[in-house]
């Protein structure tokens, strides 16, 4: 788990906040000009991030890979520990084989790690230092998308 995850504390959360705030703020200003649509923002985001798959990383994922990648994400911001077996409860992701299956792909792919917890037979699933730097090489190209929106 990332060191600095782990530090978080309400002051961050106030910033975090803050800084949500700031960015539809500043979302909702650029979509009411004339001259741009709230659309054009997404359409550039969607720009930057095709960009950014083209760069060296991570191998690409399958759409329900991505859902799988998304789920872990919301349960690791959140704070919620996930285990495999949670994983496997969620009948939306798929049946239990195929998520078992798709998680160990996951994890060859290096998206994903499964980490030990106090029962040995159990196993925390979270996402990888590099998944991480995904994510956040993702926001960057949200905020540039609107950015380059309010020019």
């Amino acid at each position: 788990m990332c060191l600095r995850r782990l530090q978080i504390d309400r002051y961050d959360r106030y910033v975090i906040n803050s800084a949500s705030f700031w960015f539809f703020t500043a979302v909702y200003k650029i979509a009411m000009n004339k001259d741009n649509r709230p659309a054009d923002i997404y359409v550039r985001f969607l720009q930057l991030a095709n960009a950014l798959r083209g760069l060296p990383s991570l191998p690409s994922l399958d759409p329900l890979e991505d859902r799988i990648l998304a789920f872990v994400a919301r349960s690791g911001q959140a704070r919620e520990r996930l285990s495999v077996r949670d994983m496997m409860a969620q009948s939306e992701l798929g049946s239990p084989a195929m998520l078992h299956a798709r998680l160990k792909s996951m994890r060859e792919k290096g998206w994903i790690v499964l980490s030990d917890t106090d029962d040995t037979r159990r196993k925390q699933v979270e996402l990888s230092q590099a998944a991480w730097l995904h994510f956040d090489k993702l926001s960057k190209c949200l905020v540039q998308a609107t950015r380059d929106a309010s020019k």
